[in-house]
């Protein structure tokens, strides 16, 4: 398994970064990806540990120990078609996924890990480089028909799993382009979306349909279609026309904050602000856009969505970032004695973190203060956790500058029309009530219509959404055909 010494000989090596004060003049991405070399290098150091735990660390259990042997063996088409295997667009996952994996690696246990990510990143792009991603059309058709609603990281890969089973799929989508969350809520400069635009022409040379611009509700006849989708298609048509219908839409629906002020013009949720910059990027007109231009921002949510904003807001030209979390800081180096294989709780500093962001830990807002319709500030409290729950630690309020609040705090379900259109059964947490395993594996409580991603499990990773979606296409192509050969 690579070379035999080689975790004991050779040290990580870690991609490295565009300058903070180059990359934030731009919204490119920056990251510079491993050299064949570096990444041969990286590939050694893969262990022959006997039980690979970063396969069940990884959501889509990519076959993680012999893609690395084989770039070790410079065997690069053969490491590309075993992470295909198991994943349908690494090329998202070697950008933007956390690496739960290299949390798992065994070398991590008592060193660093070995740069799973960073050699799937080298792994994928050398493939677009070298020709190797090509289309991969059905040798037979089914003549079933398969609607999937929503083309996030879910939809896009059941679309191209149920259509290389021959099944013929379309894809409708409530914006104006493919992508979902990778399309509108992931920064370009995390990913940029011309690894979308590829693939998008890959599945239509599997013959998959899109229909952009087109929301899927039972809206009354009155109602006016909004301004990001110029039609409707009505649940009962799609049941009509469909052999199974597949729900793969996000969990739109934000985390909001009532405290007193929240009216004020400049407090907007994340998912309000990280749109309009992508869609100036693909080069829409926003006369509207929020921009933080010259503005003190807080940004309240301390997770990845958060980050975005503070990396957006930099490269907007922000007076001030800062980024409240609502949780004490947690440690730098986890216990890995505790924790390992499973993902620990530490303290990160993402990219956008080191362009410029003041970190603020276990504070709570208690009122947006502003004039004349307009915020002008924040008032905060430290808060600290006793009895089982935060509380507030007194004498310690303060008032912060803000021009500009961005909440980030996560979201809580799928926006119910979609569901209620459909008379879907929802959990408690409001998403689509469906198990992942069994004869009715991603069945709602309506026999034709299945749920996948965020709409059945919540705000989760982008990889979880590709394992949900080849999971789905599995349930759904034995639905149909009695039986199946796709992987799951």
């Amino acid at each position: 398994m690579g070379k035999i010494t080689g975790f004991m000989e050779l040290e990580r090596l870690e991609e490295t970064y565009e300058a903070p004060s180059a990359r934030i003049q731009h919204y490119k991405e920056f990251v510079i990806g491993l050299s064949p070399d570096q990444a041969h290098q990286q590939a050694a150091r893969c262990m022959d540990c006997g039980i690979p735990f970063c396969n069940n660390g990884c959501p889509v259990n990519n076959i993680i120990p012999d893609f690395n042997d084989l770039v070790f063996r410079d065997q690069w088409k053969a490491a590309l078609e075993t992470l295909h295997s198991t994943n349908n667009f690494p090329e998202f996952t070697g950008r933007i996924c956390p690496a739960p994996c290299e949390a798992a690696c065994t070398l991590n246990f008592n060193s660093e890990a070995v740069g799973i990510k960073s050699i799937e990143h080298a792994i994928i792009d050398r493939g677009w480089a070298e020709g190797w991603v090509r289309p991969q059309p059905a040798a037979h058709k089914t003549g079933k028909t398969v609607a999937v609603v929503g083309s996030g990281p879910a939809g896009l890969a059941a679309a191209q799993q149920l259509a290389r089973a021959g099944h013929a799929v379309t894809v409708f989508e409530k914006n104006d382009r493919i992508g979902g969350l990778l399309r509108y809520g992931i920064p370009d400069f995390k990913m940029e979306k011309h690894h979308i635009d590829r693939r998008v022409e890959q599945l239509q040379a599997e013959g998959v349909v899109f229909r952009t611009s087109t929301l899927v509700a039972s809206l009354p006849d009155d109602t006016k279609v909004t301004n990001w989708a110029s039609q409707t298609v009505s649940p009962e048509t799609l049941m009509a026309e469909f052999d199974a219908i597949l729900l793969t839409g996000g969990a739109e629906q934000p985390r909001d904050l009532p405290v007193p002020g929240r009216d004020l013009a400049g407090v907007h949720f994340a998912m309000e602000f990280l749109p309009m910059q992508n869609k100036v990027n693909a080069g829409d007109a926003f006369p509207g856009q929020i921009r933080a231009d010259g503005k003190h921002v807080i940004v309240i949510g301390g997770g990845d969505t958060g980050s975005d904003c503070v990396g957006t807001s930099n490269r907007h030209g922000a007076a001030s970032v800062t980024q409240f979390e609502l949780l004490p800081m947690p440690p730098e180096q986890e216990n890995k004695a505790l924790t390992w294989p499973y993902w620990p709780t530490k303290l990160r500093t993402s990219s956008s973190h080191e362009e410029g962001c003041d970190r603020e830990f276990a504070v709570a807002t208690k009122e947006f203060i502003g004039e004349n319709g307009r915020l002008t500030g924040l008032k905060s409290v430290q808060v600290e956790m006793k009895d089982g729950k935060l509380q507030e630690v007194p004498g310690t309020e303060r008032v912060f500058p803000a021009d500009l609040v961005l909440l980030a705090m996560g979201f809580v379900s799928p926006i119910g029309s979609i569901l209620e259109s459909f008379g879907v059964e929802r959990d408690a947490r409001g998403n689509a009530k469906s198990l992942t395993d069994g004869t009715k594996a991603y069945q709602t409580s309506k026999p034709k219509v299945f749920a996948a991603g965020d709409m059945r499990r919540g705000q989760s990773l982008v990889v979880w959404a590709i394992r949900e979606g080849r999971q789905a296409a599995h349930a759904i192509d034995a639905h149909l055909m009695g039986h199946s050969s796709l992987p799951r």
